[in-house]
């Protein structure tokens, strides 16, 4: 749970820092760039912890199946964002493209990590 509070804390310090540096007007534009990947990593990163502390060998089948949740998502979330709440698409999809790439990167660290906690220690 800590790692979730962590991610959070960072991305929303960020958006501030990011609001605060480009001005107010983009502040919505930016929010919403950053939501969605977070809602997405949080999530899975949730389920990819419980399912290993289970059965360690059900990770990858579920982060097939978290791939193809995430793709339906972020579709529908771009669109939705864009055309039903009329973001600016600029401000919008490179907040967005940010913060779904630093995410990832993120998630990969952790399960590094994870993985890694598995391994007997060599010597």
């Amino acid at each position: 749970m800590s790692r979730l509070l962590w991610l959070a804390g960072g991305c929303v310090g960020s958006w501030l820092a990011l609001s605060a540096a480009i001005g107010g007007t983009a502040l919505q534009d930016v929010g919403f760039g950053m939501v969605g990947p977070l809602v997405a990593a949080s999530g899975s990163w949730v389920m990819i912890e419980r399912t290993f502390r289970r059965d360690p060998a059900r990770v990858t089948p579920l982060m097939y199946q978290s791939l193809l949740l995430k793709m339906v998502f972020f579709a529908a979330y771009v669109v939705a964002c864009v055309q039903g709440l009329s973001l600016r698409p600029t401000a919008f999809v490179v907040s967005f493209a940010g913060y779904f790439l630093a995410l990832h990167v993120i998630e990969a660290i952790w399960l590094r990590r994870l993985f890694a906690s598995a391994l007997p220690a060599s010597r």
